[in-house]
């Protein structure tokens, strides 16, 4: 043992049976001979979110080959094996200590941290107490002895499979190079052939085993991919333009657009949805009754409301499901999406759709919602953006579509030919429907309550406190992880640092800037906490861009001309 671990254990020997705040006594830097040990910081009471520490391991000494390390893709996909090891030899350690568990996607994540001299391995761990007493010789057990051992298990690289982690690298290094060819391809997405696409359970995210159908793409849609290790993937690729998916209930339309929006991550090998790739930019669009909107531009679709409020600039804090589906939609645009994800399943009927006969009864010039059939196809001409669409109950998309998928037991076939046969000819617009996106500008001071005494946290996936008010997260449905949503919570704080040092920005402009400084400056820079930055995994922009917009407190900075009254 060395002196610093005799040390460490005199002192959590000598405040044994103490009240909880003597804890804070053992902030520092601790050698354990395998490992360093900093406590960054220590919990308050036993009730208080856990103490923050980091095992620092000197990278010559951990020994992991430097060609794994050489690119980002190789240094998060490394992280990631490192972190899903950290996770499993923490579980055994008999105390609760978090490491911010990953799931099925691999996410750059703040767990393992590559420095130019060491590795850190971020721990969050609580403390031993009975009652509000400290139970010293449990924490010597746990900081002397099990976490050197978790050092010595996850830190060096010769306590690893290497072939396991090169083949984990190497998947993800050939996963996002798919992706970085969809476009050049043509292509929305590309669902590999044998994936397995349907889950274990309505709550699982594991892949079904038994009685699973592997996925086939039709001949028609099969595209094949050379890909860097030397690999070549095959699969159905989703063109550019407008895709509609149909089929009878529970034959695999849904599943399949699930797996679409998971797929702008890239997952563990095993999941079966390795080789299920789209573009990273795409953006599942549903309505979200009763949301905020703030200053969105939803005249393409809703105008000439009876009340007389300027769409041009809707503002609402209790949105209908046609307004806040349509809000939803041209936010996702306006922050860079590509291509929208849509499930009848999940929209408002209203805003999707009218049919023939209710077109007949309510003249257009009495309907103030032009449903999205009508402009689904101008979305593309004009602003490049594809749609893929679930269509369980309706045939009115067959004329504008591109292409039509029928999912058949799981079994997909192109039917776009016997769909246009049974639709009539598409009559183009006469003018633009979509103007240029007119920047939106938060005010600074909106993004930060007066009440706002600590920083954002995130509450699970779904929620983020912000002073004493909570933002509703629940219909992004891309926000995968608990970890994202807290990097979303410090991003808004972030945000409104950034605008009160630069003045105001449109808010595509400052969400920009923020994620060059994670670009430059890692994760970490996101958080509030120095040394420690908490257990964080990387959104993307457009997940940034939808927790702003909800932000019932959001105000914009007036634009001459455009009304913003809230109906």
């Amino acid at each position: 043992m060395t002196s610093d671990s005799a040390r460490l254990s005199q002192l959590l020997s000598s405040i044994d049976g103490r009240g909880y705040g003597s804890y804070k006594q053992l902030r520092g830097n601790y050698d354990l001979g395998s490992c360093r040990l900093v406590i960054d910081h220590v919990q308050a009471d036993p009730f208080a979110p856990p103490s923050l520490m980091r095992l620092v391991v000197d990278r010559a000494a951990a020994g992991f080959p430097e060609d794994l390390l050489a690119d980002r893709r190789g240094r998060v996909a490394t992280s990631d094996f490192l972190a899903r090891a950290l996770a499993e030899t923490a579980s055994h350690t008999g105390e609760r200590v978090d490491v911010g568990a990953p799931g099925q996607e691999v996410l750059e994540r703040t767990t393992i941290a590559f420095t130019e001299d060491g590795i850190e391995a971020r721990l969050a761990a609580e403390l031993p107490a009975s009652g509000r007493r400290i139970q010293g010789r449990r924490a010597a057990r746990l900081l002397t002895e099990d976490l050197p051992r978790i050092a010595e298990a996850v830190l060096f690289h010769a306590r690893h499979d290497a072939e396991a982690l090169r083949a984990h690298v190497a998947l993800h290094r050939d996963q996002e190079a798919l992706r970085d060819r969809l476009a050049g391809r043509g292509l929305v997405a590309l669902v590999g052939d044998g994936a397995i696409l349907p889950r274990r359970a309505g709550d699982s995210d594991l892949p079904l085993r038994e009685g699973a159908i592997p996925f086939e793409s039709p001949a028609s849609l099969r595209v094949e991919i050379d890909l860097p290790s030397g690999r070549r993937v095959s699969g159905m690729g989703i063109p550019e333009g407008v895709t509609v998916i149909v089929g009878g209930g529970f034959h695999g339309k849904s599943t399949l657009l699930r797996a679409l929006e998971r797929g702008i991550h890239p997952h563990l090998a095993g999941d079966g949805r390795e080789w299920v790739i789209t573009r990273a930019d795409a953006a599942a669009i549903r309505a979200e009754d009763g949301r905020a909107v703030t200053g969105v531009d939803i005249s393409p679709f809703i105008s000439g409301l009876p009340s007389g409020i300027d769409t041009r600039s809707f503002t609402t804090a209790n949105a209908s499901g046609s307004t806040s589906q349509a809000a939803s939609l041209v936010e996702a645009i306006d922050a860079g999406a590509s291509a929208l994800l849509i499930d009848e399943d999940t929209s408002a009927t209203n805003f999707m759709l009218r049919d023939a006969r209710m077109r007949a009864l309510i003249p257009a010039e009495r309907e103030p919602i032009t449903p999205f059939v009508d402009r689904v196809r101008p979305l593309h001409t004009e602003r490049g953006v594809s749609t893929v669409l679930v269509a369980g109950g309706s045939g009115a998309f067959f004329e504008v579509a591109d292409h039509v998928i029928a999912m058949d037991s799981y079994v997909p076939r192109d039917v776009t030919a016997e769909a246009r046969a049974l639709a009539e000819e598409a009559q183009p617009p006469t003018a633009p429907v979509f103007t240029a996106p007119r920047p939106r500008t938060p005010d600074p001071a909106s993004l930060r309550p007066a009440d706002a005494r600590r920083p954002a946290s995130a509450r699970g996936r779904d929620t983020i406190r912000l002073g004493r008010e909570h933002l509703d997260l629940a219909a992004v449905s891309q926000l995968l992880d608990p970890a994202q949503t807290q990097s979303v919570a410090h991003a808004l704080d972030r945000l409104a640092d950034l605008l009160a040092e630069d003045g105001p920005l449109p808010l595509a402009d400052a969400i920009r800037t923020l994620e060059e400084r994670i670009d430059a400056g890692g994760l970490e820079t996101l958080s509030p906490h120095r040394g420690h930055p908490g257990h964080l995994a990387r959104p993307r922009a457009l997940e940034i861009h939808a927790a702003v917009n909800r932000w019932r407190g959001l105000r914009l900075e007036e634009r001459p001309g455009l009304s913003t009254l809230d109906p």
